[in-house]
């Protein structure tokens, strides 16, 4: 499992990050606080607190992983 904090910060950045999950292989969760829902589930990602980073975790291989941390970099909240 692989974890890193994402900025969800307009529809684009959602849209964007659901496409993303979509097309990779592996599953991948976001956590808002105690709320976790699948990164696939663009109504469960506007039920979550957006206004400040969430964490994403991946759960798949390393390789999965890094192309789907790939696929959001422009999205990946600075720490």
């Amino acid at each position: 499992m692989s974890t890193f904090f994402v900025s969800l910060a307009s529809i684009d950045d959602v849209k964007q990050f659901v496409d993303a999950a979509t097309r990779g292989p592996g599953e991948v969760d976001v956590r808002s606080g105690r709320y976790l829902v699948n990164a696939k589930s663009i109504m469960g990602l506007f039920s979550l607190e957006l206004s400040k980073p969430v964490e994403v975790e991946v759960l798949g291989t390393d390789a999965q992983a890094a192309d789907f941390r790939t696929s959001v970099a422009g999205l990946i909240a600075q720490e």
